[in-house]
């Protein structure tokens, strides 16, 4: 409902109240009707629940399958080590969406747990659960508003709203009714929300809405739905899904053509199985939790914090950055950053300057045992400018000769606040508020005009302005009220103030820019100071829009998603519209980021595709509904981690590469073999072995690889680009048939030739061939030579120490029992080190064919 546009008297008529407040009975009625004045927790799952989803994947139901097809093939080996990494990813998930239902838990939190109530014509404390429609409650400087509030009464009443609404600026109220039903949160001067804080003044107001039913419980509702995917988590469900349906496809293809030569049913079964074995990336999920683990561990040292492991390289996908403004673009601090002092001919001879002396003194600020300063955020920047340009002692010195004898505060009304100082033996009068209310007050002979285009030349640059005006009289006027004391006055010159931007922010927005991504803006503030310092920090340019909440209120849903790829700019938007812009955006299939370190920006946190939330300023709310949290609240940050995510889906998609080209060359060999006449090359104990060490070590230290020289360069990644794309697929084929013929064909011929221990041989170069493609596909345009082959110690160690552990399962009389190996002559091992040292040169002979066709082109 519209309470902010209903007098005083509709309001306590519709919801049967009074200036008595409510008696019992009534109280007992509405909590009947109302419930409790607490935010509802979402339904949660019970905790077997939550494990046991972690196992409705289609990649890790492939996986269940193939251990389950092993332990019939009497393999017990591969059935439990196939079981562990499922149980072991399984459980890491489960830990993850454990950890995120706590997002609601801190918005419940947020109430207040005292009120001060009028009940029965007396004030009561009361728990703010307690706390029903059309009741009065008592608000004091910093109270936590504890219900949604129509105001009846203020005295000097300033709310901060910057955790609801994005303005951080402190808010004067009023108790007067609005014209305008469809203004913003924001403009809703005569309101009070739950959550938000007094921060000076006083002020009585009446309860119209409670639990979920206020604005934060409106918020509370949206974080309830679900966490958007991540690109990492779309594009592996989508490769798991074709990975299955192909292994079932050539499985039972072989097991036909099989049959239809006359095999043993059994022995085509036990082929099959093998075959199954081959094709299922065991180490696959595992290698992609770690790779996502270091990541995270990485960025935590350059101040990013991931909450959700997939979304580590989710920055790396991102199109859009949708920032919020306050905190995370500018510093959250009003500064001065010009002051215009009035050239009088006339003026008192201070110690200062006039209108420096006006800042100095007409204030309320004190000095807190820290040796901060606590007030009005604009009065404390008006005198940390007398601190910095004039010095702390002149300071001291005007509060001295001009001691203050009386005051009018501020009202919301008049805008305008005054001081009575004692000045040898005259009273000076400072009055100081906004430009229009000074300029109204000025003696008649002033022409306000010059003085009103100042003001609006600094406003329109984006900074807030505050007037001075002066009188200087023999007596106090009597009475001494607003009509004799602000009249008459002659003008000190105006001061103008900015929440300035980060110094780092505008490189962060350039190098968002290069890298493809376009950043965009999303605030509670005006659209001038908004665009103003968009425009300050390069991120609004030529041809791009400024949208109010009231412009974007009014577009369909077809008409947002035509114009959200040019609007950089959103000025006094509510929660609700922020979550608007992000799902628009996905709808024209952008991958988005959301920052925020406020409750409004809860929802869209949870609902873009990584959420990004403030470490310091940032709400308990935010950073649980976030999948990342900056401990700087610095946006740079931001760009490091989309370099680092780059680097890490770069990373993950080499060993993807690197894995199902070694498991092709499994398949090939495998399916082939039969087809040729020759018997199976290897056992389903060569298989996992090649599966979980050669492919899993090396594979591991893929991701610790450097990022490419040319990764913040690059575009984003499109939304629909899978993990074979960009000639990853024709690598997997070509390489793996590669190496399949190369090992085929030293099967045949030792076989041939009578060696004995012929599939020994077939084993060394299969896995010392994977060993040189590794070394190949650490990068797809460098060659080894120029990136240097000890770059990577991580995976030179890797590479010597699976080698090493190669031999020694040729050569270790053990080893030979379990892997059923036979120890080969050094002239055998050599041969085997050359054949698989072709696979190395083929996949550098691919980057100089691929560098030509690009240069090009």
């Amino acid at each position: 409902m519209n309470w902010h546009t209903k007098s005083i008297e509709t309001v306590l008529a519709e919801l049967n109240s009074s200036e008595a407040g409510l008696d019992n009975s009534a109280v007992e009625q509405k909590r009947a009707q109302f419930g409790w004045n607490l935010l509802q927790e979402k339904k949660k799952k019970p905790a077997w629940l939550l494990f046991l989803n972690q196992f409705n994947d289609f990649m890790i139901l492939v996986l269940i399958a193939a251990a389950i097809i092993s332990g019939i093939a009497g393999d017990l080996t591969d059935t439990i080590i196939i079981l562990i990494i499922v149980l072991l990813n399984a459980i890491m998930g489960f830990v993850q969406e454990y950890r995120a239902e706590k997002a609601m838990d801190a918005l419940s939190q947020l109430a207040t747990p005292q009120a001060t109530v009028i009940r029965n014509r007396k004030p009561e404390q009361l728990s703010s659960k307690e706390i029903v429609p059309g009741d009065l409650v008592v608000l004091e400087a910093g109270n936590l508003v504890p219900a949604d509030m129509r105001l009846l009464e203020v005295h000097s009443l300033r709310i901060e709203e910057s955790s609801l609404t994005g303005e951080s600026i402190p808010i004067d109220k009023i108790h007067k009714p609005l014209e305008e039903a469809d203004s913003s949160l924001g403009d809703r001067v005569n309101m009070a929300y739950k959550g938000t804080q007094v921060s000076a003044g006083r002020g009585v107001g009446i309860a119209v809405a409670t639990g979920m039913q206020t604005e934060i419980g409106k918020i509370a509702g949206m974080l309830q739905t679900g966490d958007a995917l991540t690109p990492l988590q779309k594009r592996m469900n989508e490769f798991g899904k074709k990975l299955s349906y192909l292994i079932l496809l050539i499985c039972v293809a072989l097991f036909v053509v099989g049959l239809l030569r006359g095999e043993e049913p059994v022995s085509m079964l036990l082929v099959a199985i093998s075959l199954a074995v081959a094709a299922i990336p065991e180490a696959l999920p595992a290698l992609i939790t770690i790779a996502l683990a270091r990541g995270a561990k990485r960025l935590v040292a350059k101040n990013a914090l991931i909450r959700k492991l997939p979304a580590v390289e989710t920055l790396g996908s991102v199109t859009f950055i949708c920032s919020d403004k306050t905190g995370t673009l500018t510093q959250n601090k009003m500064t001065v950053v010009e002051t215009v002092p009035y050239n009088g001919k006339e003026e008192p001879n201070l110690p200062a300057g006039l209108l420096e002396t006006c800042m100095a003194v007409n204030q309320d600020v004190k000095k807190a045992a820290d040796n901060n300063w606590i007030g009005d955020p604009t009065e404390i920047a008006l005198v940390e400018y007398i601190y910095k340009n004039k010095g702390e002692a002149l300071y001291h010195q005007l509060q001295e000769i001009l001691p203050r004898v009386a005051e009018l505060p501020f009202d919301s009304d008049r805008k305008c606040m005054t001081t009575v100082h004692r000045w040898e033996n005259q009273y000076l009068l400072i009055s100081k508020g906004a430009s229009e209310s000074i300029a109204q007050r000025l003696e008649k002979s002033y022409d306000p005009g010059p003085w009103l285009q100042e003001a609006s030349r600094m406003a329109k640059e984006g900074k807030r302005v505050i007037a001075y005006a002066y009188r200087l009289v023999d007596q106090l006027p009597e009475p001494f009220d607003y009509d004799q004391v602000e009249t008459e006055l002659h003008p000190a010159g105006m001061a103008g103030m900015i929440d300035p931007p980060r110094e780092e922010v505008k490189d962060a927005i350039k190098a968002c820019k290069t890298a493809g991504i376009q950043p965009v803006m999303i605030t509670g503030d005006h659209p001038e100071t908004a665009a103003a310092i968009a425009r300050e920090i390069g991120l609004l340019e030529k041809d791009e829009l400024v949208v109010n909440g009231r412009e974007l209120a009014a577009l369909t849903e077809a008409e947002l998603d035509q114009k959200v790829e040019r609007i950089k700019v959103y000025a006094r938007v509510s929660p609700e519209q922020k979550l608007n812009i992000v799902q628009s955006l996905q709808r024209k299939h952008h991958f988005v980021a959301m920052t925020g370190d406020g409750v409004n920006d809860a929802p869209s946190l949870k609902s873009s595709n990584i959420g990004v939330a403030m470490g310091i300023t940032g709400t308990d709310v935010s950073k649980e509904a976030a999948h990342m949290i900056l401990l700087d609240d610095n946006f740079t940050t931001i760009v490091k981690a989309v370099k680092e995510g780059r680097r890490i889906y770069d990373n993950i998609r080499k060993f993807v590469k690197y894995i199902m080209t070694c498991n092709g060359a499994e398949i090939w060999t495998i399916f082939m073999a039969p087809l040729l006449g020759m018997p199976i090359p290897l056992l389903p104990i060569h298989i996992l072995w090649i599966n979980l060490v050669t492919d899993g070590l090396p594979g591991l230290a893929l991701s610790a690889e450097k990022a490419e020289d040319d990764i913040m360069q690059r575009p984003p990644r499109r939304t629909d680009e899978g993990l074979f794309s960009e000639g990853t697929g024709y690598h997997i084929v070509w390489v793996g048939l590669l190496m399949a013929v190369v090992t085929l064909g030293t099967q045949a011929w030792a076989i041939n030739t009578n060696h004995e221990n012929w599939q020994t041989m077939v084993f060394t170069v299969l896995s010392l061939a994977q060993l040189g493609h590794v070394l190949a596909i650490r990068s797809d345009h460098t060659f080894i030579y120029k990136k240097g082959l000890f770059s990577n110690p991580s995976l030179a160690i890797a590479v010597v120490g699976t080698f090493i552990i190669q031999l020694g399962v040729i050569y270790l009389p053990f080893a030979n029992k379990i892997f059923k190996t036979a120890p080969l002559s050094l002239q055998d091992l050599l041969i085997c080190i050359g054949l698989a040292a072709i696979i190395f040169h083929a996949v550098e002979l691919e980057k100089w064919i691929r560098n030509r066709y690009y240069r090009r082109k």
